[in-house]
């Protein structure tokens, strides 16, 4: 991998650990439902005029589009609404990665190795040391709504490697057709239509403001700029080599919560981090196909539904 992908590479993870600092701030505007409809409609609209149809099935974009737009968004944005830290919040939500695994085995019966399940314990442990902490701060539910987060982006991933787009950054930018209508309506029935006007009546407040540029991070450089460079980076180098870059969002995540919203994590939880990050990586990794004789150079393994998904 060029030197100039690897920077790439370390560029998106950052564009993406500060994403959860941009939605901390959309959140302090918007009710968390009603901000992750808004989140996706923004992009929806310019998707339909101007992006090509990404050739796949409807009911793969459909089952995409429910599990990594709709379900991932409103578990993750209520988690953080209801007391979910910023930073740990980028960290917990790496769980899809082994929760991917798990569902692929059950339900494509791809074969799970056993350093993919040595990996999903150690991450499944620091998830517990995790849930405990928090459990000792009244947070334990928030914790609980991350991962069903995780587990909502997992199922959605399941999808994308059904549906094997062309252009996943197509396949990633049609997919945010599909959330807008059930957040807006869930938005109207948990949340009501006075949150949603008072929200939208007060944007020239500051706390409005901030929302608006944290909006305009998440839609532009999170999942336009961030997405697009990623899937060009898994175009010229094989997955196995950029994925592992991913695992940079969480500690990017953390570090910025800590310098700017003081979030100050425990020993433990740093150590869990760790435990949980090393899991991710080892549960995440396959080992390479080894070529039969006489076969030519095998072609690089396809893209990990999980990395490249915008986020």
């Amino acid at each position: 991998m060029p030197a100039r992908d690897r920077l790439l590479a370390v560029l998106v993870a950052v564009l993406w650990g500060l994403n959860f600092l941009a939605i901390h701030a959309t959140l302090g505007q918007f009710p968390p439902v009603f901000a992750g409809a808004l989140r996706f409609a923004v992009i929806a609209v310019p998707t339909i005029l101007f992006v090509p149809w990404p050739r796949v099935k409807v009911r793969h974009l459909l089952g995409y589009g429910l599990g990594f737009g709709t379900g991932q968004f409103a578990f993750l944005f209520i988690a953080m609404d209801t007391g979910m830290p910023t930073g740990l919040a980028s960290l917990v939500l790496q769980a899809s990665a082994p929760f991917t695994v798990l569902l692929g085995a059950v339900f494509l019966r791809e074969r799970v190795t056993p350093h993919q399940l040595a990996g999903i314990a150690l991450a499944v442990a620091g998830m517990v040391a995790i849930a405990w902490q928090q459990s000792g701060h009244a947070a334990l539910l928030p914790m609980i709504l991350t991962l069903l987060a995780a587990l909502s982006w997992a199922f959605g991933n399941l999808s994308t490697r059904k549906a094997e787009p062309d252009n996943p950054l197509h396949f990633t930018l049609w997919m945010s057709v599909v959330p807008p209508l059930p957040m807006f309506a869930l938005s109207l029935v948990v949340e009501g239509p006075a949150a949603q006007w008072r929200s939208l009546t007060t944007l020239g407040t500051p706390t409005g403001l901030t929302a608006l540029g944290g909006l305009a991070y998440v839609v532009l450089i999170g999942t336009v700029v961030g997405s697009g460079l990623w899937t060009t980076l898994l175009r010229r180098n094989p997955a196995g080599v950029v994925s592992p870059f991913s695992l940079l969002v969480p500690v990017v995540g953390l570090t910025a919560s800590f310098l700017l919203l003081g979030e100050r994590p425990t020993w433990l939880e740093v150590g869990a981090a760790g435990v949980v990050i090393a899991g991710v990586l080892l549960g995440s990794l396959r080992p390479a196909r080894k070529p039969e004789p006489g076969e030519g150079d095998v072609s690089p393994e396809r893209p990990a539904a999980h990395a490249r998904a915008a986020r």
